[in-house]
């Protein structure tokens, strides 16, 4: 079993170190080879893949965007000032931790990137799959023409339609609820989030994925941000459940 599930292991997986699963693809070509397309107008991004970019280029330290603030509101402010994360600058033990995972709650978007999981990109006729290793979550974007529910019931992953645009797939996310963070450091979001992401496979085993965060109850203005994720095409999506790894003082 690749995850350990012990109890003297929850605090150290945290820290969760990947194990990958040899599978019989063929190796990738090296870096900045050409990204391939499945077909006409449509950029291949299928893969499994993994935040890990080069240093000096990735999400602040693993846990967050960018050192610099976003621009929060005084209601944002106060809800991060409540935030107990276990990562930045205010971290706090795991056991004094509130943040939602913590207690098994689904993650959300864009907080999922953060775990220390892979995913797999999984391309089909009319939506795009993003299948997490992380609790088995799936999140759907449909790119085949149509428009927000009016009606959305508010929802942890929200509900996301997509389009291509050249070499990119351009992801629109709105109907989140307001129970998961954006960051592991705690940042909040509003039911108000409407996020867009732009994914561009830059060379064979590069995808980066350029989001506007619009929030108007919890950010005085949209910010942007990038993250950056590397193939891993001797991977696959093993099983991690929540649940499995014991938190210290969570149930």
């Amino acid at each position: 079993m690749r995850h350990a599930c012990s109890a003297a292991l929850a605090v150290a997986a945290i820290f969760f170190v990947y194990r990958p699963i040899a599978s019989a693809q063929s190796p990738a070509p090296s870096a900045g080879a050409k990204a391939p397309a499945v077909a006409d107008h449509v950029p291949d991004l299928s893969g499994v893949w993994r935040e890990n970019a080069p240093a000096g280029a990735r999400a602040y330290s693993g846990f967050a965007f960018t050192k610099e603030e976003p621009p929060m509101t005084p209601w944002a402010e106060a809800k991060y000032h409540e935030a107990k994360p276990t990562f930045g600058p205010k971290a706090v033990a795991v056991e004094e931790s509130n943040s939602p995972d913590y207690n098994c709650l689904p993650p959300g978007v864009p907080y999922i990137y953060f775990r220390p999981h892979p995913f797999e990109i999984i391309q089909g006729q009319g939506r795009v799959i993003m299948y997490f290793e992380y609790d088995h979550f799936v999140r759907e974007v449909f790119t085949d023409g149509r428009k927000h529910p009016d009606d959305l019931d508010p929802s942890w992953m929200g509900h996301a339609i997509g389009h291509y645009e050249g070499d990119t797939l351009v992801v629109d996310t709105i109907g989140f609820n307001d129970k998961t963070w954006l960051d592991r450091v705690g940042h909040p979001h509003s039911d108000q989030l409407h996020l867009v992401e732009r994914f561009r496979r830059v060379d064979h085993n590069t995808l980066t994925d350029d989001l506007t965060i619009e929030d108007p109850k919890a950010y005085t203005k949209p910010w942007s941000a990038q993250l950056i994720f590397q193939l891993r095409p001797q991977w696959d999506i093993g099983e991690f459940i929540c649940e499995e790894m014991l938190y210290a003082g969570h149930k």
